[in-house]
């Protein structure tokens, strides 16, 4: 289904879809492409046994389209679909391979695709054998890491002809989020800090550095290794937040940078600030500009620039918007994905990519 031409969208082509997983993420992305007029959905897979059966158009909170949910891989198979959407909370390389070695395309959100280079060896040959036995693509999006550490700095740089260094800061204000067990249980806020650091600056190396390092190649800038730190900061008082409290004395906000290294200095580095309160006493002594909930990314070059990207809806709204952010880059991106050359595809395989909104099929003939 992919083929060995230069990646563009097919401008008369309608894709078929099969949604994989319907969590928070997934189900946004499975409304959007029961609504995307360039996109058919001929299929959904669900995990859980209570979901399969059910109509795709109640999962999605839709009306009724005709299509059962399944969670056998074989009948996803059967359907012949162009195209998967693979969502899930955990990778699972045997049903990737299985997919693709069957000529399905694959656009996924999961971060172990950003950059084939940092996979494990083994593992990227048996996918790349895949996609060669199905003549079939896989990519790698989502918004962080994926646009603001890939697309976003790939196209501030063609303004510059000297790049200096690439700053980008997340802020999340994760106060509205009503999950204790992701919140206290996983992320640390209100736990005493120690034992979770580590944890989190290995988790956040493996899931932003191969994002960085593909981008700094594709700019001819290649680095030469990573490096990670962070640090958190410490509730003044009790603090009362949607999913509990967080006591005087435990986490309530936490910094972690992730750097692709050259020549010693950082060349392109990601910041994630998330916090549930500012009223804080800082670990290391700074004091932390914990900014509303967005991006701020830097770039010095013989170009300088300065872009902030806020979110301009209230607080309790973001639980409804947030999984856009996540979730539809990847609709934007299957007729892309399924016209590119066989194999693990990075941003810069790709074009860049035009989002199709308006009522009609795509309109991208220009770009055949």
């Amino acid at each position: 289904m992919a083929n060995e031409q230069p990646a563009h969208h097919s401008p008369a082509r309608v894709y078929r879809v099969v949604q994989w997983a319907t969590g928070n993420v997934g189900s946004r992305a499975l409304r959007r492409i029961i609504e995307h007029p360039g996109l058919s959905l001929v299929g959904l897979y669900v995990h859980s046994a209570d979901k399969a059966g059910r109509d795709a158009g109640e999962l999605a909170g839709t009306a009724p389209v005709g299509i059962a949910a399944t969670n056998n891989i074989e009948e996803i198979i059967a359907l012949r679909p162009d195209c998967v959407v693979y969502m899930p909370l955990y990778t699972n390389f045997d049903e990737v391979c299985r997919l693709l070695a069957s000529g399905t395309n694959i656009v996924t959100t999961r971060g172990e695709f950003h950059n084939p280079a940092s996979m494990e060896a083994a593992v990227r040959a048996r996918v790349e054998e895949a996609c060669r036995r199905g003549n079939s693509s896989i990519h790698s999006t989502g918004c962080s890491p994926g646009f603001v550490t890939e697309a976003l700095p790939l196209v501030l740089a063609t303004l510059q002809r000297r790049l200096d260094s690439v700053i980008i800061n997340e802020f999340a204000d994760c106060s509205s989020r009503d999950s204790g067990e992701m919140l206290f249980d996983i992320m640390g806020f209100g736990q005493k800090p120690g034992r979770e650091m580590q944890a989190r600056l290995d988790y956040l190396r493996e899931a932003f550095g191969p994002s960085l390092e593909v981008t700094a190649a594709a700019l001819g800038l290649a680095c030469d290794g990573l490096e990670v730190i962070g640090s958190v900061a410490l509730s003044r008082h009790d603090t009362y937040i949607t999913a509990g409290m967080v006591a005087a004395g435990t986490v309530a906000a936490q910094r972690t940078t992730v750097s692709a290294m050259r020549a010693g200095r950082p060349l392109i580095s990601f910041t994630a600030n998330w916090y549930i309160s500012t009223d804080v006493e800082t670990e290391d002594g700074e004091t932390w500009d914990l900014r509303a909930s967005g991006w701020h990314v830097r770039m010095n070059g013989d170009v300088p620039l300065d872009v902030a990207i806020t979110y301009p809806v209230a607080l309790e709204d973001y639980a409804e918007m947030t999984p856009g952010l996540t979730a539809h880059r990847p609709l934007n991106m299957v007729g892309y994905v399924c016209e590119a050359q066989a194999g693990i595809r990075t941003s810069a395989d790709l074009p860049q990519i035009i989002a199709q909104l308006g009522p009609g099929l795509p309109q991208l003939a220009a770009l055949a």
